[in-house]
């Protein structure tokens, strides 16, 4: 580090200081902080310091006074002091300038912005402290951007690098015996100083004159240079033209490509396109030509700066292989460069029609729709003999591209046009033809109107009949099932009451106490025989009454699937009688439900019935074994009851939800379990139930369950 190389930071709780230290060390700087003017003074006046950082809030009303007072603290030199408030106004900064103080900057920053600070205001007492004259120039000479040094009083640079020379393209006494405002916007170079003055640290943009004529944008900082006796201003220059060239270009390809987008003619488009290019490259003359149909003739589709003249001498002119740069160009398929038009023998034949125009130079490129295929041509054409450089290439490049987007565009337009128009043609006799059909369609609509109105009709008398035909059905099956029970009840009761008479008669004759014991024999026998016959008449009352579910009984509620058939199978499953059938459950935790619990406990309880009474009467191969699934697919759970059984044949699983249908009627089963589960799913729990098997191998009742059932 160097001997004096101190960064004096006189302030409250204002400052990161140890944060401003670490970013200061990187740059060979030590930091020392202090908490009172007294202080700062004290340790300035020791030496050391380079700069110093004043917050004003620590000296108050005397921060302008003891700003002076460290200017002055070490007796060798002169320390720039930078100040450094919350709400500093123009007017506290105006006086801190008049007061010595070499910067001002506001209230909370950044570490990083406040080192930037810290950096300028050093690069400026560094240079301020050498012989100017003579190392100034040699710093300024050494930098890869144009430095201008300005004498503020005078307005006139007073030393300036070769970098400066060029991006301006003037020579330095031509640069130094002029103000630099004869150069630049004054507006622009006084915002500058001005923001300079008030301790602003940013980059300004600026618009210089080159001496061609064109303006140059470039990316300016400043920083004012502390002299006895002087005032001096130093900008350091980035010509950021070709940025700012590459910003425009990138816009205008977007709103030409919007321009294509929304149809603008193409005319309107490719005046759009040279306008672009001649912006980019000043001096530039750009053409587009287009070539006809035929792909032997060129005609001018835009050239707004050529001279009208020469533009229609073009018109209507044969393409070549030594028809100057455009025709030359769309002949050969490739970009064609004329440096030298007097002197290029593709020119030779028309140097007497064009010497007049003052065209020197002139690069074609084809506009090429594919790789066969030539639409045009688009041309750039300078009054000085010159080369394209690369940046030029690059344009014409993208120029020729962007045209053929248009020019394609364009005809693609025109030809969808076309269509359009014998489209509408076609429409038009389609109308004409689909009118009469209407009229048509129209009579005969009305006859298919009656048809249907008979046909509803017919309808509605089948569904009544079907309706008549089901409620038959269903009363035959009722009276059929009730008549066995009924009919036995009424023979055993008609034949208790002949035996009743004959009781009578022999209890007058004087009964016997054998004849009284056969009586009560046969008493009790009627008896049981009665009793059996109407309870299961009672049964299947029950059951009937099943088959119209009802909700309105029916509690809803939230449930867990999984304590729901717990709830159900552990009872019913201690009630079966051994050996009992095993049972596997196999359904996911937590599947919760919002439906009625009480129906499905009767569907499940009819599933698990038919398992028992029909799948295993008769022994199998394996042991008999039951599986319940559950699985949620959806906003649906799957319910399924599966056995290892005999399974179903095929000829009867297709009526297994029929009412009354049963293999098993000898053997007291009703038939109506399966179609009493079909009504409880598909009715009240709004579901779907499906029965699979193949004989030999069980059979599988799956039941597809909304989790919510409908209210």
């Amino acid at each position: 580090m160097e001997p004096n190389n101190t960064i004096l930071v006189a302030t409250g709780a204002s400052l990161d200081v140890a944060a401003l230290e670490l970013a200061l060390a990187r740059h060979d700087y030590r930091v020392e902080s202090v908490t009172s003017g007294q202080l700062a003074l004290e340790v300035a006046s020791a030496g050391g310091v380079v700069l110093v950082l004043l917050d004003t809030a620590l000296a108050g009303g005397a921060a302008l006074e003891l700003t002076g007072q460290l200017t002055q603290a070490d007796a060798s030199r002169r320390i720039p002091v930078l100040l450094m408030s919350h709400r500093p106004t123009n007017d506290e900064k105006e006086r801190a300038a008049r007061a010595g103080a070499d910067g001002y900057f506001t209230l909370p920053l950044a570490t990083t912005s406040v080192v930037d600070h810290v950096l300028f205001a050093l690069q400026g007492q560094r240079i301020g402290g050498f012989d100017l004259e003579v190392n100034y120039h040699m710093m300024a000479a050494a930098s890869p951007d144009a430095v201008v040094l300005i004498d503020m009083d005078s307005g006139r640079p007073v030393d300036l690098n070769h970098r400066a020379e060029q991006l301006l393209g003037r020579s330095a006494l031509e640069l130094l015996t002029a103000p630099f405002s004869a150069f630049c916007d004054p507006l622009e170079m006084n915002a500058m100083m001005q923001s300079v003055l008030a301790g602003e640290l940013r980059v300004h943009r600026m618009s210089l004159r080159h001496s061609s004529g064109r303006m140059v944008e470039c990316n300016a900082r400043g920083v004012r240079i502390a002299k006895p006796g002087r005032r001096l201003f130093h900008i350091r220059l980035v010509d950021v033209t070709g940025t700012q060239r590459a910003d425009d270009l990138r816009i205008g390809q977007e709103r030409l490509l919007e321009m294509m987008a929304r149809g603008v003619p193409l005319e309107d488009t490719l005046h759009k396109l040279v306008q672009l290019v001649e912006s980019q490259s000043p001096g530039v003359l750009c053409s587009v030509m287009l070539l006809d149909e035929n792909g032997t003739h060129m005609h001018c589709a835009c050239c707004p700066s050529l001279p009208g003249a020469y533009a229609a001498l073009l018109e209507g002119m044969a393409i070549g292989p030594g028809v100057g740069s455009c025709g030359t160009a769309m002949h050969r398929r490739e970009a064609v460069v004329v440096s030298d038009i007097e002197h290029d023998p593709l020119w030779a034949p028309y140097l007497d029609l064009i010497r007049d125009f003052g065209l020197r130079a002139c690069w074609s490129m084809p506009i090429m729709q594919d790789e066969d295929k030539v639409l045009g041509s688009f041309a750039m054409y300078y009054r000085t003999v010159r080369h394209p450089d690369n940046e030029e290439q690059r344009l014409i490049g993208v120029a020729s591209h962007l045209a053929s987007i248009a020019i394609e565009r364009a005809r693609r337009e025109a030809e969808l046009a076309r269509h359009r128009s014998h489209l509408e043609e076609l429409v038009e006799a389609r109308t004409a033809e689909l009118t009469r059909a209407k009229q048509h369609a129209e009579l005969t609509s009305e006859e298919l109107q009656a048809a249907l109105e008979n046909l509803s009709m017919t309808q509605d008398e089948l569904v009544r009949r079907d309706k008549l035909a089901a409620l038959g059905s269903l009363v035959a099956g009722v009276a059929h099932e009730l008549n066995t029970p009924i009919g036995n009840s009424l023979i055993t009761a008609s034949t208790l009451a002949d035996h009743t008479a004959a009781l009578s008669s022999q209890v007058e004759a004087g009964i016997r106490r054998s004849e009284l014991e056969a009586y009560l024999e046969r008493a009790r026998e009627a008896g049981d025989i009665i009793q059996r016959n109407l309870q299961r008449a009672a049964n299947l009352v029950g059951s009937f009454k099943q088959i119209a579910v009802e909700t309105t009984d029916t509690q809803r509620r939230h449930f867990f699937l999984d304590q729901l058939l717990q709830e159900i199978l552990a009872p019913m499953w201690a009630s079966l009688p051994q050996p009992r059938p095993i049972l596997v459950l196999d359904v996911v935790p937590g599947l919760q439900l919002d439906s009625y619990p009480i129906p499905l406990s009767q569907a499940l309880g009819h599933l698990i019935d038919n398992c028992i009474i029909h799948a295993f009467a008769a022994p199998g191969d394996g042991e008999p074994t039951v599986t319940i699934t559950a699985s949620a697919e959806g906003s649906d759970v799957l319910l399924s009851v599966a056995d290892n059984g005999a399974g179903i044949p095929p000829e009867h699983l297709h009526r297994v939800f029929d009412p009354f249908y049963t293999t098993r009627l000898g053997a007291g089963q009703s038939g109506l379990g399966l179609y009493i589960t079909h009504n409880i799913v598909t009715g009240v729990l709004a579901g779907h139930i499906d029965a699979a098997s193949t004989p030999g191998h069980g059979a599988t009742f799956t039941m597809r369950l909304p989790a919510a059932a409908p209210r």
